[in-house]
């Protein structure tokens, strides 16, 4: 077999923890061999790993690829608003790009990437990585074996445990839509690619509500300051204290916005990152709940619904179809299928897998691979030409909400970015 040569640009916690462990797990399949990271403490620890020199670490995405690296794919994991330039310069150059969800903020560079990427025949396959997942997978094997018959409807949510939810979408990186994406797309960008994953068929019309109810400055306690260190008077009735979770049970948390674990290092970072902010007084905009409504070709409907507000980080599902029904719980790793003819019901308890969502990971990373190397016409299953429907969903979903739940029609949304494009 030979081995995949690769640069990653954006060593932060999806690029450096979720995709380029693979290259340690299965060095004989792929390489790194050049960074771009402006942070230098997380450049400095991927060289580390990776064993890099000086002549292979770049500040910026503009330095590495004007160095003109030799390798076969580029990993692009930059935060939202950073992918569109990377992504069409690197395709430009002829790397095979795996790049980070979602796409864009914005519907039009979703789709100038798509159809850059078939221009130069380069393969983009974008982080869906539920598809890859052996939870994900099953139940579309039921799906297709017949075993429920046609399908009538599904009910997925996505339940954003409360700690996550203040973590990422409050203090963290996607809590503003102006900075990055709207939460539809940035989180649950995952479920709509699911659902069009489960369906099998287009999409017609959707329609959403959902708002930003509780993290805003209106619910702050009386004498709550900016940042949770500063003698905060609710310190010990405040489930979101920073001090108490970020050096207690959330210390793992901590690692995502600080080099330095020890507990002087967290306090400091506590003392000058957003995530020591008091989560009534932060800077965040998106919502904290949403549900989704989707009608699709033949009849059939689905729900989606995401709330920050649960104990636990997991999702739900409950496909009906018209000769029985699957349920499932993404945490427990565990399917049931019911037959209605028999009354039988049939649980499937998935193996356990080390890598990160649920397997989808490093899953991803080696379909992306197997495909690199099937060249010519190979594809993975979540290709930007297959992304680029559900990302167009979640921009929808997102338009409806905005416009108080109106219906959206997907083909004509769809032509109206055509049209933006023009």
């Amino acid at each position: 077999m030979t081995k995949t040569k690769a640069i990653l640009i954006g060593a932060g916690d999806r690029g450096a923890k979720a995709y380029a462990p693979y290259a340690r797990n299965y060095p004989h399949e792929l390489e790194f061999v050049a960074v771009a990271e402006p942070n230098k403490d997380r450049r400095d620890i991927f060289v580390e790993q990776y064993d890099l020199d000086e002549s292979q670490c770049f500040d910026t995405w503009q330095e590495l690829l004007a160095a003109d690296v030799e390798a076969d794919v580029a990993f692009i994991c930059t935060l939202d608003k950073g992918h569109y330039e990377p992504t069409m310069a690197a395709i430009e150059k002829g790397y095979h790009i795996l790049l980070e969800k979602p796409m864009s903020p914005d519907p039009k560079e979703c789709i100038e990437m798509t159809e850059a990427a078939k221009k130069h025949d380069r393969m983009l396959t974008i982080c869906h990585v539920l598809r890859y997942t052996p939870f994900w997978r099953a139940i579309k094997k039921v799906i297709e074996s017949g075993d429920i018959g046609e399908i009538v409807s599904i009910q997925l949510n996505e339940n954003v445990e409360i700690m996550h939810m203040s973590h990422s979408f409050v203090r963290g990186n996607w809590n503003n839509s102006d900075v990055t994406s709207p939460m539809i797309l940035q989180k649950s960008c995952h479920d709509m690619d699911i659902l069009m994953y489960l369906m099998d068929q287009r999409c017609k019309q959707v329609s959403s509500f959902g708002s930003l109810m509780h993290f805003c400055e209106e619910n702050a306690p009386e004498g709550a300051p900016e940042r949770c260190l500063d003698g905060c008077p609710v310190a010990n009735e405040c489930p979101f204290h920073a001090g108490r979770y970020y050096l207690g049970e959330g210390r793992g948390w901590a690692r995502k916005f600080t080099t330095d674990d020890s507990r002087e290092g967290i306090i400091h970072a506590l003392n000058t990152t957003p995530y020591g902010k008091c989560v009534y007084r932060s800077d965040n905009n998106v919502v904290d709940h949403q549900v989704v409504n989707l009608e699709f070709e033949t009849g059939a409907t689905a729900t989606f619904s995401m709330c920050g507000f649960t104990r636990e980080q997991t999702r739900i599902v409950q496909i009906m179809g018209t000769k029985g029904e699957i349920r499932g719980k993404m945490d427990e790793n565990e399917i049931s299928v019911f037959d209605f003819l028999t009354k039988q019901e049939k649980v499937t308890k998935l193996p356990t897998t080390m890598s990160g969502h649920g397997g989808g990971d490093e899953g991803i990373v080696s379909d992306f691979l197997s495909a690199v190397r099937k060249e010519p016409g190979a594809a993975t299953s979540s290709s930007a030409a297959v992304s680029l429907e559900s990302h167009l969903l979640a921009f929808a979903a997102e338009a409806s909400r905005v416009e108080a739940g109106k219906v959206i029609e997907i083909d004509q949304f769809y032509q109206e970015q055509l049209a933006r494009k023009a």
